[in-house]
């Protein structure tokens, strides 16, 4: 008779979601993870196959707490340029308030899994996709209806608002101060002109 599983999956995964994102894949063992999640090692084997299994599910969970509701956001929010505005100084505040100074997690899978793991690339690619899709039909409407002048392709403006997104949160990472982060934001905003 197998046995039944006794922990919460859920649980453990964002456990290790958070373990990945303050360590990194490479810095973070399995002896960390049996640590962040107290399940034993022998339980995160059966349930996630292996570190790289549970990695995969944390970047799952990842998208679910973070890149599906700003997906929601950026369909269900204000006026272009309003939202893209209210967006980023949400990311900001988010990046002051971690106290741990946690990285994105898809960042640190872009720069330190993407060459080595096919998975891991799917997962970034997805996401990224999902998001920048989101942001490019905000830009464009914002563009149809004035708040954007068109003088550059919505597409570009998408890309280049991610881009704005990873590198607030890299650089909140060792500088989580809000009036350089700022600074940043309004830079960006003022370049989709």
């Amino acid at each position: 008779m197998a046995r039944t599983r006794e922990f919460d999956t859920e649980r453990a995964v964002e456990a290790a979601m958070n373990a990945f994102r303050c360590n990194g894949y490479d810095g973070t063992s399995i002896q960390d993870l049996v640590d962040a999640t107290g399940v034993g090692r022998g339980s995160l084997y059966a349930a996630f196959g292996s570190k790289e299994g549970l990695y995969l599910a944390a970047m799952d969970r990842y998208r679910e707490c973070y890149a599906l509701p700003l997906v929601q956001v950026l369909h269900d929010g204000a006026p272009g340029r309003e939202l893209l505005h209210e967006v980023l100084v949400a990311a900001v505040d988010d990046i002051v308030r971690d106290g741990s100074r946690r990285a994105c997690l898809i960042v640190g899978a872009a720069v330190g899994r993407i060459s080595q793991d096919p998975q891991v690339t799917a997962h970034v690619q997805s996401t990224t996709e999902l998001l920048e899709d989101a942001l490019h039909q905000v830009v464009a409407e914002a563009q149809d209806h004035g708040q954007l002048t068109g003088k550059h392709d919505a597409r570009t403006l998408a890309r280049y608002l991610i881009m704005t997104m990873h590198g607030l949160r890299v650089m909140g990472t060792f500088n989580p101060d809000r009036a350089s982060l700022m600074e940043i934001v309004e830079t960006a905003l003022d370049a989709l002109d």
